[in-house]
């Protein structure tokens, strides 16, 4: 692909729509913005950088006008593929490519991407430390804050990128019968498909149904990760869940599976598990791996440790944003839990967490929109409190905490509906619990 002189319209601002505004730029194309939103999802920086460089912004759009008469339109991860903006470029056949994808055309690194339900950035970043602890220069980015779009073309000194992609980057991904994919290879919008060397699907459970229409079509999402790949490339099936494995069957790459059920004490559970056949594959040895996952000190946002007050333990789970990941978290703390949480729903069936919570959960504090959905779902199973806010939760739940409790922040839930995402409600929570006296 070739994009020098090309006009090409983002739909989406925010950090994604922001790499790919210096990416597009840097590649010699004409880079402008469409943000649904104001100014606010702009830093000052980057709105200085695109006066100097003639990317035009267009505020509380997106409109058909700003769209039309452009050569190529990317997509920010948040932008539904049913959005307006998408169809009105289809009906004016221009070509159409999601972030990852557009930024994979210029990757020249083998690329391992992960995904699944619950664990992708915690299987990320332990494959990222297996390389590391192997010798080799990995860049971890995607789905974990981290565009692939401001690093592909810093990859000189890389060996391999590990990326996280959600559903939402998948979904966006150009069928294999796509003009565009068809073209002649000299042809500046010729589009090599998105072809991971490794592709990783950890588990599949109800996610993002606020997003896709039913599972079935979150499913096929996820399974786009492999619709490229062939007989040279793998690909890393939870063996412990029957749909998964049996994708084998549809894909051309080499499939290798893991489960939970390893005997290795240090393989101790299904993450580590994955990551440690991706280590297989990449001839990584098993003392290596090992000395991996005793290093690593875990994930942000993900089960971590804050503080301990008065003998009560802190823990910041902010990233489950699914019962499945709030499940997780109950099912690897031992303490009585005072159990935070709440946001905006996502569709998500929460009775799969009634026994859980009702064996593990002293009480429970809720706040956000999903309020009345968590209160009807375990009003009747424990004690319930609902709350105006994440600092009137922290408090209440810290007066109802004895020494040997733990505090779960595990909302079970999206951030949107008080929060930018999912890291700044895990930073308010570690900030309220740091002030605590």
């Amino acid at each position: 692909m070739d994009i020098a002189g090309k006009k090409v319209t983002i739909i989406g601002g925010k950090r994604s729509g922001m790499a790919l505004a210096r990416l597009v730029t840097e590649l010699k194309g004409s880079a402008r913005i469409s943000e649904r939103d104001g100014e606010d999802g702009f830093s000052r920086d980057f709105k200085d950088w695109a006066a100097r460089n003639n990317v035009a912004i267009e505020y509380n759009g997106h409109t058909r006008d700003f769209i039309e008469h452009s050569d190529l339109v990317v997509l920010s991860p948040g932008v539904r593929i049913d959005a307006s903006p998408v169809q009105w470029a289809k009906s004016e056949d221009i070509l159409v490519l999601g972030e990852i994808e557009f930024a994979a055309q210029f990757c020249a690194r083998p690329i391992i991407a992960v995904t699944g339900s619950n664990g992708k950035t915690t299987v990320s970043t332990l494959i990222t430390e297996i390389l590391r602890r192997a010798g080799y220069n990995p860049r971890l980015c995607g789905n974990v804050g981290l565009p692939f779009s401001d690093f592909v073309l810093r990859l000189k000194e890389v060996d391999y990128v590990v990326l996280e992609v959600s559903s939402f980057q998948l979904e966006s991904l150009l069928d294999p019968s796509s003009k565009f994919r068809l073209a002649e290879a000299s042809d500046p919008l010729h589009v090599d498909g998105f072809q991971p060397y490794v592709a990783v699907i950890l588990n599949l459970n109800d996610n993002h149904l606020d997003r896709h229409r039913d599972r079935e079509e979150y499913f096929n999402a996820k399974k786009r990760i492999f619709q490229n790949q062939d007989s040279d490339d793998h690909i890393v099936l939870n063996g412990d869940q029957p749909q998964i494995k049996e994708l084998s069957r549809q894909t051309r790459s080499r499939a290798a599976y893991f489960s939970a059920q390893s005997r290795d004490p240090l393989i101790k559970n299904p993450n580590y598990a994955a990551a440690f056949e991706v280590g297989k594959i990449l001839n990584i040895s098993a003392q290596t791996c090992r000395e991996a996952f005793v290093e690593f000190k875990g994930v942000e946002h993900r089960l971590e440790k804050v503080r301990r007050l008065h003998g009560v333990d802190y823990i910041n789970d902010s990233k489950a944003t699914t019962a499945q990941a709030a499940l997780w978290a109950l099912e690897n703390i031992d303490q009585p839990i005072l159990m935070i949480c709440g946001g905006r729903d996502k569709n998500i069936d929460f009775s799969v967490l009634a026994e859980p919570v009702q064996q593990r959960v002293k009480k429970m504090f809720v706040i956000g929109e999903a309020r009345a959905k968590i209160r009807q779902a375990f009003d009747d199973l424990i004690s319930l409190e609902e709350c105006e806010g994440l600092e009137e939760a922290v408090q209440k739940a810290t007066r109802n905490a004895s020494e040997g409790d733990c505090v779960l922040l595990s909302p079970m839930c999206a951030s949107f509906d008080m929060f930018r995402d999912f890291e700044e409600r895990g930073r308010v929570f570690k900030d309220i619990v740091n002030r605590l006296k």
